[in-house]
């Protein structure tokens, strides 16, 4: 039996995870997902494909950040006809996440119609609409962690929890074909041990191929219980001072993190009570998914919330703003306050009007939480730049930058390696290393190479070939 592997996304990068597992007559595609960073680079990868959607059997979807789930429908589109197999809760947010890249794609196109009257700007059409998107929602089919099912002739799949966001999932392909068995597996994104609401990381069962993220391949990043203290410190320091805490954030899994644990803060009144503000629809819509879906709550989520009948994701202090209205007002405020919007990497969303309004006052933090990719004004601004260009307006950085890197949702080097430490190296025939930037690859890879893993980072459109 032979088997052939081959990216075309998130190989020697980190967005864009569209990756192929060729087994027989059988093509599988896992994830899906849209390019983000440079508008002009990206929007090109996401618009001109090197593969037939229409020679792809089934698509297998981890979990639903838009690097992972954002191509859909255009797959739909251009002429996928096969199941879309992933897990409910993904389900549900992948709806939200796709729902919400039209609304913007299409006010896009709107806003440069209207202030392009001279022709000069080629504008594009979306990639796609909310037709398309249903039309890719109805190929769904979702299923649970840890039950088996069928995919195609003699390839059983089980979906294992990643701990990475809401219904994330780890990718187990058993095959046996021809009297012939392999066993192939994909983290997806890895989560990490010890995270709030999430359980941790499930291991693979010993497969003889093993896909691996490597975002933090060459990081190690803070205890949660070190960052909660430092979030406390930076609120308190802050407010003291009469500024405001503006939070870029993913509207998933990020943005109810920081619920979450401010919610424990304030009730453990390690924090002054001051107002929290949640500005972005899609969060708020976010939040009531995962309301939704206690079943992928950790044991310390239930413990402290749910056996109590208490919401971890509503408090006093906190405000859920949907109105465009009411998001303009925040502007006003003069007292401190925490203001969590999107979106996660500053590329879009009223985050914009927010960093706008208070990036040139020193009273101010901004506070970066996640993964800012190359390119983005969020990784501007996590670099410290002197001047950030926003709304093509230039901006001084004033306000006081803080990284907070524990609260990532991707495993560092240091877990990475404690994940893979449940794997025989002699039995596992080769790790396949994606979703990470070069340096990040190297770095890993010298790791797992000093741990006798053999080793190979994917490279864009090349095709791996192993012989079983």
């Amino acid at each position: 039996m032979q088997i052939e592997f081959y990216s075309w996304g998130a190989a020697q990068e980190v967005t864009g995870s569209k990756h192929f597992v060729t087994i027989g007559d059988t093509t599988l595609m896992i994830d899906c997902g849209a390019f983000q960073g440079k508008r002009e680079i990206t929007d090109k990868k996401n618009r001109e494909w090197n593969f037939d959607p229409s020679k792809i059997d089934a698509l297998i979807l981890t979990h639903a950040h838009y690097d992972h789930c954002g191509l859909i429908p255009l797959l739909v589109k251009r002429g996928f006809k096969g199941n879309i197999y992933t897990t409910p809760a993904t389900r549900d947010l992948a709806g939200l996440i796709l729902t919400d890249s039209a609304h913007i794609q299409k006010s896009d196109i709107e806003y440069l119609k209207k202030h392009n009257p001279d022709n000069n700007i080629v504008i594009k059409e979306p990639l796609y609409n909310d037709e398309d998107i249903q039309k890719a929602m109805s190929s769904i089919i979702s299923i649970p962690y840890n039950r088996p099912f069928p995919i195609a002739p003699g390839i059983t799949v089980t979906f294992l929890d990643a701990g990475h966001i809401l219904g994330s999932a780890q990718v187990f392909l058993d095959i046996e074909k021809d009297g012939e068995k392999s066993k192939i597996g994909f983290t997806g994104d890895l989560g990490r041990k010890n995270l709030p609401i999430l359980r941790d990381p499930d291991i693979l069962p010993d497969p003889d191929f093993l896909f691996i993220e490597s975002t933090y391949g060459n990081r190690l990043h803070d205890t949660v219980d070190f960052a909660t203290d430092k979030l406390a410190d930076i609120i308190t320091r802050t407010s003291a001072r009469g500024g405001k805490i503006i939070i870029p954030a993913f509207s998933i899994e990020r943005t109810q993190e920081l619920v979450y644990i401010i919610h424990l803060l304030a009730d453990q009144k390690k924090i002054p009570n001051i107002p929290i503000y949640v500005d972005s629809p899609m969060a708020t819509n976010a939040t009531s998914i995962f309301s939704a879906h206690p079943e992928c709550f950790d044991e310390e989520t239930r413990e402290n919330f749910l056996k109590n009948n208490k919401n971890p994701f509503g408090f006093n202090q906190l405000h859920y703003v949907q109105d465009r209205d009411e998001s303009k007002e925040l502007n006003k405020l003069r007292e401190p306050a925490i203001i969590i919007s999107a979106s996660g990497m500053c590329e879009s969303g009223r985050i914009l009007h927010h960093l706008k309004n208070n990036i040139e006052d020193h009273r101010n933090t901004i506070l970066v939480v996640g993964f800012m990719a190359e390119n983005t004004l969020g990784r501007k601004i996590a670099d410290r730049q002197k001047t950030v260009k926003i709304f093509g307006v230039e901006y001084k950085l004033n306000a006081e930058v803080k990284i907070l890197n524990a609260f990532s949702a991707h495993a560092d080097y240091n877990e990475i390696l404690d994940y893979l430490s449940s794997f025989d190296p002699n039995k596992l025939k080769k790790i396949y290393m994606v979703h990470g930037e070069p340096e990040a690859q190297e770095f890993l890879k010298l790791k797992l190479i000093e741990k006798n893993f053999r080793t190979t980072i994917m490279e864009p459109g090349k095709k791996y070939i192993e012989n079983i």
